[in-house]
């Protein structure tokens, strides 16, 4: 039978059953309230997965997949950081209370989530505009991550796969809402379980087995160090602190900043302040389905991230077995192109048709809520807030939004360099973690915090994050060309480790210290709202 035909197939059974998916939700949507949270009654199954789905893109799995392969085993400490932060302490501490006290407010997105909280017009359309303005640039990288696996293995062209992307997703969200998003999702991360574990079984079934497989992978270094295919690619990489791929980088090298700050800690930590995750948990209607969901997430993540990353290490074992080169070589350079490289290099063609569809599920469900997060910024937290004006016209407005950042996507995956996806991921992280991390954490848990004190660290640490990825992280620097332009040098601070220290390590710090600081300096908030807000709590 025509490959052509066998493809096409698997395509549109796919499209038809999210299609299906998709009307059962827009069926279901009444109102605002059906839009934005889903009338708060999610299925802990299908909020978990949705979450899960959400924040395992074909970023993680395509961008930082290929990033394990420069970078080795050590970014595994990202997927202990993703179970631990990114489920654990993100349903158990923070959804719980997210949940009632979203609950108690009426609040439908998280920036009206934290205005209303801190009663607060300015926190609500600033936040709003940061996520309009600044999630475009995470939504592009997903876009690239899928295009580029189509590129590689079906030879189609990335701007046609980049563009029937982007409108597939745009369609489902503009008229399904949340529940649209939420139930295509939890199809979605269905389907990408599957596609990971029979890929994790493969690479460790092709390389003689776990013990064999990464006792080859630590022999590598050695062996490809007097290889003259292989050692300028490890010379280059050993300068800069490199040690291995089954070791960590040298501690304070540039190699170990940019591993532990950018793609640790910027996503890591930066998980917590995702406005389109936060929000998830404001569509249940207990702490009974956030307890149920854990166990869920924490299954889906570990075997998500953990996956990605061994293939993408890995990976550098089989194609030195088969072409006497490194991962990154056979991609020409362009780390976004390894995992695509592996799956069609060492896959049957039928796992590489349904690990498209694996990859496919993987950014629509993230795409699906980065749209949906940006649309309602705009009608809800932006146009509401700013013009008074309530009702049916907002959500067209977030209809409007939400094309709006389709455009904006597309155009940035067009335009953005090589080696993006997962740095570009983190510096999104890095963004919302200065932005909105100590405001979300001391709404939460610091009945003490005021107006003036968040707004204080919103503003400082949205600023400083900024500037600090304009003018000093270089990877950010180099690219926008700014810093150039005006000083004649690609960064302000050129001695190690600054340009490879990420923006959270100083962003977040002082926006946490100017909240604290100003919020003891001004007047407590009211009493009778602290008991609306933390009532039930």
């Amino acid at each position: 039978m025509n490959n052509a035909f066998i493809l096409s197939i698997v395509v549109l059974i796919y499209l038809l059953m999210v299609g299906y998916v998709g009307y059962v939700a827009w069926k279901r949507t009444k109102s605002a309230d059906d839009y934005m949270v889903a009338g708060r009654e999610t299925h802990p199954f299908i909020m978990a997965l949705s979450y899960g789905a959400t924040f395992i893109s074909t970023a993680a799995i395509v961008g930082f997949g290929g990033t394990a392969g420069v970078y080795g085993m050590g970014l595994l400490w990202l997927t202990v950081l993703n179970i631990l932060v990114g489920i654990f302490i993100a349903f158990v501490l923070f959804g719980k209370r997210t949940r009632k006290i979203g609950h108690n407010l009426s609040a439908l997105t998280f920036p009206e989530f934290l205005s209303r909280r801190f009663n607060s017009k300015f926190i609500q359309y600033f936040s709003g505009a940061v996520i309009f303005l600044g999630m475009p640039l995470y939504a592009s990288v997903v876009l690239i991550g899928m295009a580029r696996f189509v590129e590689t293995t079906l030879q189609i062209d990335y701007t046609i796969a980049l563009i029937a992307m982007a409108i597939i997703v745009a369609v489902y969200v503009i008229f399904g809402g949340i529940r649209g998003v939420m139930y295509t999702d939890a199809l979605q991360g269905t389907i990408m379980f599957v596609g990971v574990v029979i890929l994790l079984g493969a690479i460790y079934w092709y390389l003689g087995g776990v013990t064999t497989a990464h006792q080859a992978l630590t022999n590598l270094l050695p062996t490809a160090t007097s290889d003259p295919v292989t050692t300028v690619a490890v010379a280059n990489a050993t300068k800069t602190g490199f040690t291995g791929w089954t070791s960590m980088p040298a501690l304070g090298s540039p190699f170990w900043w940019t591993l532990v700050s950018t793609l640790i800690l910027g996503v890591g930590i930066g998980v917590l302040s995702q406005p389109q995750l936060a929000v998830r948990f404001m569509t249940v209607k207990s702490n009974r389905e956030l307890n149920r969901a854990v166990l869920i997430g924490g299954i889906f993540i570990f075997m998500m991230t953990g996956t990605a990353f061994i293939v993408g290490a890995l990976s550098n074992v089989y194609f030195y077995d088969t072409v006497g080169k490194l991962a990154i070589q056979v991609a020409g350079g362009n780390a976004d192109k390894i995992i695509p490289a592996f799956i069609t290099a060492a896959m049957p063609l039928w796992f590489a048709y349904l690990f498209m569809i694996t990859l496919l599920s993987a950014a629509m469900s993230t795409l699906s809520a980065q749209f949906h997060v940006q649309g309602t910024a705009l009608g809800r937290d932006i146009y509401e807030t700013v013009t008074g004006t309530k009702g049916e016209s907002s959500v067209l407005i977030a209809r409007a939004g939400i094309t709006i950042a389709v455009i904006i996507a597309v155009i940035l995956g067009l335009i953005l360099p090589a080696n993006i996806i997962a740095v570009g991921t983190a510096i999104w992280f890095s963004i919302t973690a200065a932005a909105f991390l100590s405001m979300y954490a001391f709404a939460l848990f610091w009945k003490r915090s005021t107006k003036e004190g968040v707004i204080s660290g919103l503003v400082i640490g949205t600023l400083i994050s900024i500037f600090w990825l304009v003018f000093e992280y270089k990877k950010s620097a180099a690219a926008l060309g700014i810093c150039k332009a005006l000083t004649g040098q690609a960064v302000l601070i050129a001695s190690n480790p600054w340009p490879t220290v990420d923006s959270i390590v100083i962003a977040l710090p002082i926006a946490f210290i100017v909240t604290v600081i100003v919020s003891l300096m001004t007047k407590p908030p009211e009493k009778e709202h602290l008991d609306k807000v933390f009532k039930g709590v």
